[in-house]
């Protein structure tokens, strides 16, 4: 019996040995396993944290430039319009008849009388008219179209013949300003919001040295994109030291998981290709619009489709629609002035490293006369009415070309057609003008305008990091564009209705990038000759008149600048 049971005991133990064993084995892995979870936790924990730092969601640059530039001019003789207009006002609202000698009828008032007016002709001359002279502008203000301007000058041509002896002839000048000093500031935010969806913004300041007014260039006169500060050159024209909004819109990509973006708010629609050549940017995105044609802060959407196509590397397509005014609250009568909108259709069919080219159509709708803009040359202006349309059509390419000989060749060429559609409609800020169409006090039936521009340049890189670059452009009588936006100081060359010819040098410091893999310091020099042939350059109130042909009696809104010179040099950086 005793055997038995000691063989018994035995075998209980040892079964039971093993099975304790196991039971403390798959303790164990289990205590693996809870520990292994909490590790992976962990890293998710860390990960989540990683990914909302700031390096991972948000990115951050910009630039600054200081700039010297020197400007010098030539213009014709002409007669000041708006100066001729304050003048007769300014003489009446001052008591004009004390003025006129009874005994002979002169005054120094009146440059009309020719010495064939008897005393009683001359009084009742001016007395005829003084009423409708204190009222002129009033009545001009409701003239919308030509047949009302014509009406309207027909019923004043006396007051008109009268208005002409006060005329303020200005002589032949040579406007310069010796050095122009300004300081210009850009900031870039671009953050990863959700899976596919990012926010871009930049704000800007520009302005000049000794200057804190939101006027263009210390009130430059000459040219209609450079009279005044306005919506679409906010921190591009020099203005003031506030820091403005010039880009923020929103982007959601791989819309139902296809090569579809969509993007919305202030657009990407200033310095597009070509001109970051000559600021020495990289290429622009798929954001960027051709600056030929377009170089103006729209408020605006993009829908867009980048198919991957073998035969086309980097092909996509876009609709943009912008908003350049928007007219507010009305009444729905016949005059109402209406929303200014811009459409276009980009196709770039390859957009790789050596080659990129662009296909381009806009249309401009409900075109105004005069953007809002306060202190310029003729005060404080606002849209008054609508002149009608415009259709602008752009082809383009540019490319690099590696170890041309010691360094890298760059080249692009680019070319725009501009046709005006304008409505019967005139400016009565202008003095009767419409689009493309008429003179001071002088309106045309409407009729289409075609002009046409091209713009070719080269920038050579050395391996010093030396570049040499050279830039041409020519506009015909009738080009007009929408790139108030360049950073010319005379006028947007690419608006000339003439030659512009622009040699540039920049060196660059072979310093190491910190900030960024494109971060970089360089200065920059650069001459630009304007030779223009005829008056308005970006100007699309009133048609264009040939330089050669202006005289002393030619009545116009703005100096007719016969050519102009800027020698200009910058120090930047790009972090």
């Amino acid at each position: 019996m005793r055997k038995t049971n000691k063989l018994l005991l035995s075998t209980v133990l040892a079964l039971a040995i093993p099975a304790g064993a196991m039971a403390a084995e798959v303790d164990l892995q289990a205590k693996l396993d809870k520990l292994s979870q909490q590790m992976e936790d962990l890293k998710g924990q860390v990960q989540r944290v990683e990914d909302k730092s700031l390096g991972k969601w948000l990115q951050i640059g910009g630039s600054y430039q200081f700039r010297v530039d020197s400007l010098h001019g030539k213009t014709a003789a002409y007669v000041s319009a708006p100066a001729t207009f304050a003048n007769a006002q300014s003489i009446m609202q001052s008591g004009f008849f004390n003025a006129i000698d009874p005994t002979n009828g002169q005054s120094t008032f009146s440059p009309t009388y020719t010495g064939t007016w008897t005393p009683a002709q001359a009084t009742q001359f001016w007395q005829a008219n003084l009423g409708s002279m204190m009222t002129f502008a009033a009545n001009m203000a409701n003239v919308k179209n030509v047949s009302q301007a014509q009406a309207f000058l027909g019923a004043n041509s006396a007051m008109l013949g009268g208005l002409s002896g006060f005329g303020v002839q200005v002589p032949a000048g040579k406007p310069q300003n010796e050095t122009l000093y300004t300081n210009k500031f850009a900031l870039d935010l671009k953050a990863k919001a959700t899976k596919d969806v990012t926010v871009n913004v930049k704000l800007g300041m520009y302005k000049v040295f000794g200057s804190q007014d939101d006027k263009a260039v210390n009130g430059n006169a000459y040219f209609a994109d450079r009279t005044g500060v306005f919506d679409g050159v906010l921190g591009h024209v020099p203005s003031s030291s506030y820091l403005n909004v010039d880009r923020a819109y929103a982007t959601w990509s791989n819309i139902m998981d296809q090569p579809v973006w969509l993007s919305v708010g202030r657009r990407p629609s200033t310095d597009g290709a070509p001109t970051n050549l000559k600021s020495n940017n990289e290429r622009p995105g798929n954001g960027g619009t051709p600056a030929l044609l377009v170089n103006y802060a729209f408020d605006g959407m993009t829908l867009g489709y980048a198919p991957d196509i073998d035969m086309l590397p980097g092909f996509y397509a876009k609709v943009c629609y912008g908003r350049g005014f928007d007219s507010g609250y009305h009444q729905a009568v016949s005059n109402s002035l209406k929303d200014t909108d811009m459409l276009g259709v980009a196709i770039i069919p390859v957009d790789t490293d050596p080659l990129r080219v662009w296909l381009q159509w806009n249309r401009g709708f409900n075109i105004f006369d005069f953007p809002v803009m306060n202190n310029t040359a003729f005060g404080n202006t606002s849209p008054s009415v609508n002149l009608g349309s415009i259709d602008w059509y752009g082809i383009g390419a540019m490319s690099t070309l590696k170890k041309v000989g010691p360094g890298d060749l760059n080249f692009f060429v680019d070319g725009g057609l501009s046709v005006t559609h304008p409505t019967t409609a005139v400016s009565a800020n202008a003095m009767f003008q419409g689009l493309l169409t008429g003179g001071v006090f002088n309106p045309e039936a409407p009729s289409d305008k075609t002009g046409y521009a091209v713009f070719a340049g080269v920038r050579y890189d050395l391996p010093s990091k030396t570049k040499l670059g050279f830039e041409f452009n020519y506009g015909s009588k009738n080009w007009i564009t929408f790139s108030p936006a360049a950073d010319d100081m005379w006028t947007s060359k690419v608006g000339t209705r003439g030659k512009v010819y622009e040699p540039y040098v920049i060196q660059e410091l072979d310093l190491k990038p910190i900030s960024s893999f494109f971060a970089k310091t360089f200065f920059k020099l650069g001459y630009q000759y304007y030779d223009f042939e005829y008056t308005g350059s970006n100007n699309w109130v009133g048609a264009p008149i040939k330089i050669s042909d202006i005289t002393p009696t030619t009545m116009l809104l703005q100096a007719p600048v016969k050519e102009a010179h800027n020698i200009y040099g910058t120090f930047e950086v790009h972090f």
